[in-house]
């Protein structure tokens, strides 16, 4: 399984579900990136992502993109082969 790096915030109803999608998907463990802890955090994440908005889903060192990505990229499969590739 790969490594899954979520940024966040607490109380975000569209993160929650990220990661409940990605749980029934088998995933064991999200590193969790508050934004709202820290300001440096955000910019940080606005840089790689060029968004402002959670969740920003990285799986390995492929980005995936918000929800409604994460979503698409289930429908279509390739949720599955990103979680599953060997390291």
């Amino acid at each position: 399984m790969q490594t899954i790096v979520m940024y966040t915030s607490g109380g975000c109803s569209y993160c929650l579900n990220a990661e409940k999608l990605l749980l029934s998907k088998g995933a064991k463990e999200i590193k969790k990136i508050m934004i709202d802890e820290d300001p440096q955090v955000l910019i940080e994440m606005m840089n790689k992502t060029g968004k402002r908005t959670v969740p920003q889903i990285f799986i390995g060192n492929q980005y995936i993109g918000g929800l409604d990505d994460l979503r698409n990229s289930d429908f279509s499969g390739e949720l599955d082969r990103l979680l599953f590739i060997k390291k």
